[in-house]
């Protein structure tokens, strides 16, 4: 996908660099009542260069709500806020682009363009097996780099590569904290950033420069966002298939039993449709000890809800981010005990493996790290982390030829032919990404 020339710092380079050349995202038509999210927009970038404070700048909400994120001011769990983009009719380009429903700059009544969630990862490297589960489900990336640090940063690098091995085709990079730099460092940064995503195959990618923190320039976002990051295409007659990224029990301490709601799965649909009512099963299951041997059982369950954005709906399709609420025990659901699940129709989905065959595509260098650490074949009996879907599982390299492996698991995984796996060496004291698998 061709994209405009980067931009540099100014707000007028920006909406000039913007402007015309590039047709329009292509997107389903949608009712002004319409509140679904069609397409899951991760943030991705370095630990500090402002993924949630963009987050906040776009949608209007803070992602990281939990206690411990709160009080250690960073990412941990996957976060996510859906967000309406609109379009003023009167207003010229790019000022006519906001999340109002009224025009900000001339009062008109917008337009409803589309519904989007936004899948905020944690930048920190001790989180990446978090940042890959997000990226499971992202359709399109923003890639937040501050303009005060020099690119790329170690977790800058290790994200984009996160990004292409996950399958994430469509980027575009939000060139942060503007108002921290004078023109000349905003200009360097500008050409680091180019370099560095050409070397990753990331050609033409458009570059935003905002100061989130006082919303400068997000009119330029939502435009390149509109423009750049396309409606995915789903296939929604296929058997449906939906990846677990969180899992909750919402019933406040002290709730009488009879009032007891069943757990709730967060996540996305990736292909097929899915309706209230439905049975399902959720592989690879709960897992139990029995005569000193771990087992997994299937859990089934009946979909009693299905939440979209802010819509309560009958059936969903592929598109944002997805509630499913379930008759499931809550204590099976909370904590994100679920997370990293497949759920699927009873019976309709991949089959659970305990080990893994993959064609293997290593990377040159270990990604994350400082110096540069040349990335050596895989061996028998290395222990290796795998992110496969939305799920994590370690292994034990069992069989290697030429860019054949196979890896016998700790923890199985519903997995079917051509599903790509993120693979992890343990390097120092972190697990670093060293390349890909696809499953054979």
């Amino acid at each position: 996908m061709k994209a405009s020339k980067p931009t540099t710092a100014s707000g007028a380079s920006a909406k000039k660099s913007l402007a015309g050349g590039k047709p329009k995202a292509d997107r389903p038509e949608h009712s002004e009542e319409s509140l679904i999210p069609v397409i899951n927009i991760g943030t991705s970038g370095q630990i500090d260069h402002g993924k949630t404070t963009v987050t906040k700048a776009i949608t209007g909400k803070w992602a990281d709500i939990h206690s411990e994120e709160l009080k250690r001011g960073m990412t941990i769990r996957l976060g996510y806020a859906d967000v309406s983009f609109r379009k003023c009719p009167k207003c010229d380009k790019p000022d006519c682009y906001t999340v109002e429903e009224k025009c900000p700059k001339c009062g008109e009544k917008t337009a409803l363009l589309r519904v989007a969630s936004f899948v905020d990862a944690p930048g920190h490297e001790a989180l990446m097996s978090t940042m890959l589960a997000g990226a499971a489900i992202m359709d399109g990336a923003l890639l937040i780099i501050s303009a005060k640090d020099k690119c790329p940063q170690p977790q800058t690098k290790e994200h984009v590569s996160a990004l292409k091995i996950m399958g994430v085709k469509n980027l575009l990079v939000i060139q942060n904290k503007i108002d921290l730099v004078d023109e000349k460092r905003a200009g360097e940064s500008v050409k680091e950033i180019t370099k560095f995503l050409s070397e990753y195959g990331f050609e033409n990618v458009p570059i935003v420069p905002i100061s989130a923190l006082h919303g400068a320039n997000v009119d330029i976002v939502l435009e390149a966002i509109d423009r750049f990051l396309p409606t995915p295409v789903h296939d929604s007659e296929k058997k449906p298939k939906f990846l677990v990224a969180r899992s909750f029990d919402i019933n406040k301490p002290g709730t009488d039993y009879k009032k007891l709601k069943g757990g709730i799965l967060g996540g996305a649909l990736v292909c097929g449709s899915l309706s209230v009512g439905d049975e399902i099963e959720i592989l690879p299951g709960f897992r139990f000890e029995e005569g000193g041997k771990t087992k997994w059982v299937p859990l089934k369950t009946k979909i009693t809800s299905l939440s979209v954005g802010k819509a309560m709906v009958e059936s969903a399709k592929p598109g944002g981010s997805l509630g499913i609420g379930t008759t499931l025990d809550p204590s099976l659901t909370k904590s994100d005990s679920l997370a990293g699940m497949v759920v699927g129709l009873v019976g309709n989905l991949p089959p659970i493996k305990n080990a893994l065959k993959m064609e293997v595509s290593l990377l040159s260098h270990v990604v994350g790290t400082e110096s540069e650490i040349a990335v050596e074949p895989l061996k028998i009996n290395e222990p290796l982390l795998l992110n496969i879907n939305s799920g994590m599982t370690s292994g034990i390299v069992s069989e290697v030829k030429g860019k054949k492996a196979a890896v016998a698991l700790k923890v199985p995984v519903c997995a079917d032919v051509g599903d790509r796996v993120a693979i992890s060496r343990r390097v120092g004291q972190r697990w670093r990404l060293i390349g890909h698998g696809i499953l054979i």
